[in-house]
């Protein structure tokens, strides 16, 4: 039987059904069998004349059938038949303010947790049918805890505080950077160098005065997450790091709270919820049901590495708000068990369907994680029998250069970041280090530089174990840190 997609203006003619399953071979049949099933429906589909409406399209697949053969389109039994109607933003009559919450405490008895105020605030939520007060009210007494103020959470924190939301905690250690303005919402010009925390809660309650925010600047590690995460009812990951991902997945799954996951790169994004217990009380899939270990370090960057697009952490940070909200208020279906994928270039998402791991370290059938661990461990990114290499500050790197010593400065950074500031190094990109090895001098002091210091690193361990150097120094902190302690005028990003 084909299926039939009922949007949600036409929903209440159906039994809110979004879904229907009707044997038909061509759109006319499908056509007929929701006019004779679901009376109230048909006047909204057909005009007087019996002919489909101009504001309704129906699409079967992706093809509107304008463009096929009309009501006369041959469809299959796995055919996919869409109904979209012509919808608006507003509503006749528009009531504002104080008139709003009258009207709302009317039609709720006048008995409420809420002030005229909130009624007022609140009201395009409470007059949703599938929502309604009660919804708004789950919302107030609700707490959700924020994992990083940046890209994603600057959209979370924004949309869940204008919801309602009773209780809001962030957590973040950072500091605002002008680079972050590209994208992080939250944050003007004014609070460049002000803690990320301290602004958001500004924001965030001239947003709002009606909701609570509690704000932890630190950086969430495995001695402080379950005490933490402990008092929230969800949890939000905005977290930019596997170390982190992984001990918000862990530390989530360990004290039954629901994860709202959310990941973004360049032009890509990714939304998933774990952990959630469902009406029957079933426990869906978690981080590491998905993806068990990481990968190696240095294998996949970060956005600061890689870049982003400013505008997708506000599309997937969105999304993010969505689940936390649908979680909350149970209105509708949470991605739990699914995984959603979204391609700004090409527009494109995709929903793939992930199930628990009985392997899983976590909740599998033997468990062997009981506690937080050491998640930088867990992610390679220590290693105690790992080689250390030879580091400059740079401090020195500039004494050196002021003094005119002899010594070659290499950039292992992309021609795309090269090209954005420099300082002067011959560009030879991490991934041709060993190609080029001919190009590093052994005859004196060789320091090698990136963004941070991390792929110089990788890069002098490559060329040291591979061509055996012993005059390679790293520049620690990169040529950031050359930019924050040396040269402030040069360009940042």
């Amino acid at each position: 039987m084909a299926t039939v997609i009922i949007p949600t203006p036409l929903r209440k003619f159906t039994g809110n059904n979004a879904r229907l399953h009707i044997a038909a071979t061509t759109i006319q049949e499908v056509v007929n069998n929701l006019s004779l099933n679901f009376p109230e429906l048909k006047k909204h589909l057909l005009d007087e004349s019996g002919k489909l409406r101009s504001f309704i399209n129906i699409f079967a697949g992706d093809e509107d059938i304008r463009s096929l053969q009309q009501e006369q389109t041959q469809i299959k039994e796995d055919t996919v038949i869409s109904i979209v109607p012509a919808i608006a933003g507003g509503i006749p009559g528009d009531l504002g303010t104080l008139e709003a919450s009258a009207v709302i405490a009317e039609r709720v008895g006048g008995v409420s947790s809420f002030s005229k105020e909130e009624l007022a605030r609140y009201n395009r939520h409470i007059i949703i049918p599938e929502f309604g007060l009660e919804a708004q009210q789950k919302l107030k007494a609700s707490k959700v805890l924020v994992i990083g103020a940046g890209g994603l959470g600057s959209p979370v924190l924004l949309y869940l505080a204008a919801a309602g939301i009773g209780t809001i905690g962030i957590v973040d250690f950072d500091t605002v950077d002008d680079s972050n303005l590209q994208r992080q919402v939250l944050f003007g010009v004014n609070e460049i160098g002000q803690s990320k925390a301290e602004a958001a809660k500004r924001k965030l309650e001239a947003l709002n005065p009606y909701i609570n925010i509690k704000i932890y600047k630190t950086r969430l590690d495995a001695g402080n997450a379950a005490s933490i995460i402990k008092d929230y009812d969800v949890v939000a990951d905005g977290t930019d790091n596997f170390a982190t991902r992984y001990l918000v997945n862990d530390a989530t799954v360990l004290a039954g709270k629901p994860n709202v996951y959310a990941s973004i790169f360049q032009f890509e994004g990714q939304v998933a919820v774990f952990n959630y217990r469902n009406a029957k009380g079933e426990i869906g899939p978690n981080y590491r049901d998905l993806y068990p270990t990481p990968p190696p370090p240095g294998l996949v960057p970060n956005c600061a590495e890689a870049g982003v697009l400013g505008v997708l952490p506000g599309i997937i940070g969105s999304l993010q708000a969505l689940e936390v909200i649908k979680i909350i208020t149970r209105v509708g279906e949470p991605l739990s068990g699914r995984f959603f994928t979204f391609d700004a270039l090409s527009f494109e998402t995709r929903i793939f369907n992930i199930k628990r791991n009985p392997a899983n370290p976590l909740n599998g059938k033997n468990p062997s994680i009981t506690n937080l661990i050491d998640y930088e461990e867990f992610c390679g990114l220590k290693n105690p029998g790992e080689r250390s290499i030879k580091e400059i500050t740079v401090k020195e790197l500039f004494d050196w250069q002021v003094k005119g010593e002899p010594f070659q400065l290499i950039d292992v950074r992309e021609p795309h970041e090269y090209a954005i500031v420099n300082i002067g190094a011959e560009l030879i990109p991490l991934a041709t280090v060993s190609a080029h090895a001919d190009r590093f001098a052994k005859d004196k002091k060789v320091i090698l530089h990136c963004k941070s210091g991390k792929r110089s690193a990788n890069a002098i361990r490559e060329l040291e174990d591979k061509f055996g150097f012993n005059n390679l120094y790293n520049l620690k902190g990169g040529i950031l840190a050359y930019i924050d302690e040396v040269k402030p005028e040069l360009t940042k990003y």
